[in-house]
């Protein structure tokens, strides 16, 4: 799974940080994520699609 975390956060100008503080984990939870060594939580996907302002299903990338 590959996701567009990294291009969106840049888009609204947050850093890894930023958006971990509004969707309440730490920083290094999205940094693992971005980097696809971690799979979020429906609960924190959601989450983050929010704090972006985009969908889930266009905020994350599955490979078939």
């Amino acid at each position: 799974m590959r996701t567009r975390i990294k291009e969106l956060r840049a888009r609204f100008d947050l850093t890894q940080e930023d958006l971990a503080k509004k969707v309440g984990v730490r920083r290094e939870t999205i940094l693992f994520i971005e980097k696809g060594q971690y799979n979020p939580s429906l609960n924190l996907a959601h989450a983050i699609a929010k704090a972006l302002g985009t969908t889930i299903d266009e905020l994350f990338l599955f490979d078939d």
